[in-house]
């Protein structure tokens, strides 16, 4: 049952539509009719600068608040567990029940990025998931996502594509949590991590078409922003 909780829980916070709401509150428009009519932070920074930031630490930090409410339901539970056992085989007991909160924060996490894509607030019809999952994630294994955000800030600057950058990064990011034992010797929370780097990608299907093609635009706002400022 506390699982079940944690999934369902988990999923109504990610499914908040922060991009949707801050464009329709601040500018009174739908961010769906909009650029990439994606509710993600990358289309919301099409509209505000201000906005799109604001929109990408929302909906990492609804991200993080999915993991830590899993973990705060499942203390008490611990807790009981640890009282009950840990005194008869403390090496043993401690290791053993470890990879059960593991596998319930990437749950926890998974179904976040799961709200955020397909929210039943917007018809199921929301975002990519990089920033929840960054949200997520960097929870559970913070040096991969950092390491995961430095190869997303190398291959924006040095191909100017912000999917690329965001395809690569989430790609790699099951890889590093693997290499770097980020994943509480769990093959659960590996497998976890891996369908939720899956979905991302998927989900930006569109994205991958247009860079095969040649016509995914490059990120310039900032060059478009001072040349107008200069002109």
């Amino acid at each position: 049952m506390t699982s079940l909780l944690i999934a369902a829980l988990s999923y109504l916070l990610g499914s908040i539509p922060f991009g949707f709401l801050l464009v329709r509150i601040f500018r009174g428009q739908d961010v769906r009719q909009t650029g990439s009519g994606n509710i993600g932070a990358t289309n919301v920074l099409r509209t505000s600068p201000a906005l799109g930031v604001l929109t990408l630490l929302l909906d990492a930090l609804k991200g993080s608040a999915a993991v830590m409410v899993a973990l705060a339901l499942s203390r008490r539970e611990f807790v009981e567990w640890a009282y009950a056992n840990v005194p008869w085989t403390p090496d043993h007991s401690w290791n053993a029940i470890a990879p059960v909160f593991a596998v319930r924060a990437a749950t926890a996490a998974l179904f976040a990025v799961l709200g955020h894509m397909f929210p039943v607030w917007l018809k199921f019809r929301g975002g990519k998931g990089v920033a929840t999952a960054l949200g997520s994630f960097a929870i559970i294994a913070p040096k991969s996502i950092l390491i995961a955000i430095g190869v997303f800030v190398a291959v924006m600057l040095l191909f100017r594509y912000v999917s690329l950058g965001s395809i690569f990064a989430v790609g790699l990011f099951p890889v590093l949590a693997w290499l770097l034992r980020e994943y509480n010797g769990s093959p659960q929370v590996l497998v976890l991590m891996a369908v939720a780097s899956v979905l991302i990608v998927v989900k930006h299907h569109q994205n991958i078409g247009r860079l095969l093609a040649g016509t995914e635009p490059r990120f310039t706002m900032w060059r478009s922003k001072m040349l107008r400022s200069k002109q």
